[in-house]
């Protein structure tokens, strides 16, 4: 089973990049590979390509790394995982949580973490009092925000954001979002932000993937991808987000025929034929490849870049 085929993308200094797409496409899985996690959740998993980090000092080949080698390079790529519930220790204070990867990754003497720990739990809006409870004593929003902290630790490069707010209240949403967008700019960390809601990834993201069935069918400039989308899926995936004016009640709305086949048997060529609008008989030969539209705008679409729009 290829859960991830030919996907090919880059993410700058100081970067959001958001990663959308349907349930079981892929992203969580690109999201475990970029921090070469994917051999604790699935031993036999092979990575055939490269997943290439440019640090300032060297550029490094995370796909040849072994789990051990990949601990020198882990405190410059943190991940932020969906379940606040079940990514932090229940038998592990706060504090605790917080300075585990400063215990592992840095020489930082014990009253040196004790009061970085008390910082970082600051910057998330965490108080001094809150250090010595323990997970199950505080709110879902709550404990994001400890997760935030841990991966802040050790002032990595790029932060990995596994749906960081799909299972929080909307309430609360917003404010986990704008929470990260400050510690972004404070940080100058990038991140790859994975989610499903494509409302907020276009707030959040300066530039957007679009995923479907394991391939990459789109990137490209938030605004672009958001306001001009040009891959018939991407059409169709943000036609369903909701608009709250009354006056888009009446826009259209692209519905796709059938369901999402099974990545056990893909369809051959592009993996979007069977429900794309626009497919032809040639769809089926080859795997489209991402040919450059605009500016830094890519689209795996041949038909697409024959016709410059999809209706």
């Amino acid at each position: 089973v290829k859960a991830v085929d030919g996907v090919s993308f880059s993410i700058g200094k100081r970067e959001i990049v958001g990663l959308v797409g349907e349930s079981g496409c892929g992203k969580t899985t690109v999201g475990r590979a970029m921090i070469n996690i994917l051999h604790h959740v699935a031993p036999d998993v092979e990575i055939d390509g490269r997943i290439l980090y440019h640090f300032e000092d060297e550029v490094v080949d995370f796909a040849k790394l072994s789990s051990r080698e990949t601990r020198k390079y882990r405190s410059r790529v943190q991940m932020i995982f969906q379940d606040p519930y079940a990514s932090l220790n229940p038998r592990m204070t706060v504090s605790q949580i917080v300075e585990e990867p400063l215990k592992l990754h840095t020489d930082m003497s014990e009253p040196d973490r004790r009061n970085h720990v008390i910082d970082l739990l600051g910057k998330v809006g965490l108080q001094a009092v809150h250090t010595e409870r323990f997970p199950h004593e505080f709110s879902g929003g709550q404990r994001q925000r400890v997760g935030i902290a841990r991966a802040l630790a050790t002032n990595p490069d790029l932060i990995i954001c596994d749906e960081p707010v799909s299972a929080l209240d909307v309430s609360i949403q917003a404010q986990v979002i704008n929470l990260m967008m400050d510690i972004q700019e404070e940080f100058d960390v990038s991140f790859l932000f994975i989610a499903h809601d494509l409302s907020v990834v276009e707030h959040i993201s300066d530039s957007i993937a679009v995923m479907y069935l394991g391939n990459l069918m789109e990137f490209g400039p938030s605004d672009q991808v958001y306001h001009h989308p040009k891959h018939p899926y991407s059409k169709a995936l943000l036609s369903a987000v909701p608009i709250p004016d009354p006056s888009q009640k009446n826009r259209e709305r692209i519905v796709l025929k059938g369901d999402v086949p099974t990545p056990i048997n893909k369809p051959s060529g592009c993996s979007f034929r069977t429900r794309c609008p626009i497919a032809q008989a040639k769809c089926a030969d080859d795997v489209p490849e991402l040919e450059t539209h605009d500016p830094d705008h890519w689209v795996a679409c041949p038909i697409v870049k024959k016709t410059n729009e999809v209706k």
